[in-house]
């Protein structure tokens, strides 16, 4: 398993080492004690499963502290752009996001930490996305920031116009305005 950090403190891209021969592929998609080894304190609570047609977009989802959630993603059909936003005031990279395609053939993964918003679009016919989150759902705690937030200018990799996104998504506060009580810390 190699973990790749990116300039956005705590945000990690994983490729797991897959082995394949004539009878398929084999691939260890999480191992806690290779995360603690890397300084990733992160342990599985919750695993969420979704599936989206082509050109759906989801997101900039989160939740307030102290139900806040750190994020494994992986693909396990189709490809994805994945979005990470920092929200955690007094972070170098506070109101940037990180863009990564990830998709079922790499196996590559996105460890996206606490603070940050989520939300990805969907590049292939379909996908289906798994999402080990280190907290619980908590509907009370939830919050988001539109996708279309001409400030943060997401290159979502397909035209917002033509994406199927939710009523809800749609009418998340722009990011200026989006709740939030994360604080960065070393």
């Amino acid at each position: 398993m190699k973990i790749i950090k990116t300039e956005f403190n705590g945000l990690y891209i994983i490729e797991p080492g897959v082995f394949t021969d004539k009878r398929g592929y084999f691939f260890e998609s999480y191992n806690q004690k290779q995360m603690k080894k890397n300084q990733l304190d992160f342990e599985s609570l919750q695993d969420n499963e979704s599936f989206s047609s082509g050109k759906v977009i989801r997101g900039l989802h989160y939740q307030l502290n102290p139900m806040a959630q750190a994020k494994l993603i992986r693909v396990i059909k189709g490809r994805i752009r994945d979005v990470a936003l920092d929200m955690r005031k007094g972070s170098p990279t506070f109101g940037r996001w990180k863009a990564i395609d990830i998709d079922s053939e790499s196996k590559k993964q996105l460890f996206i930490p606490r603070g940050f918003a989520h939300g990805f679009s969907v590049l292939s016919p379909e996908a289906i996305i798994l999402y080990k989150c280190d907290n619980y759902y908590s509907p009370e705690h939830e919050r988001g920031v539109n996708l279309n937030d001409p400030s943060l200018g997401i290159d979502w990799g397909i035209d917002p116009d033509e994406a199927l996104i939710s009523e809800k998504d749609r009418n998340n506060p722009p990011f200026s305005r989006a709740e939030n009580n994360f604080e960065y810390m070393l």
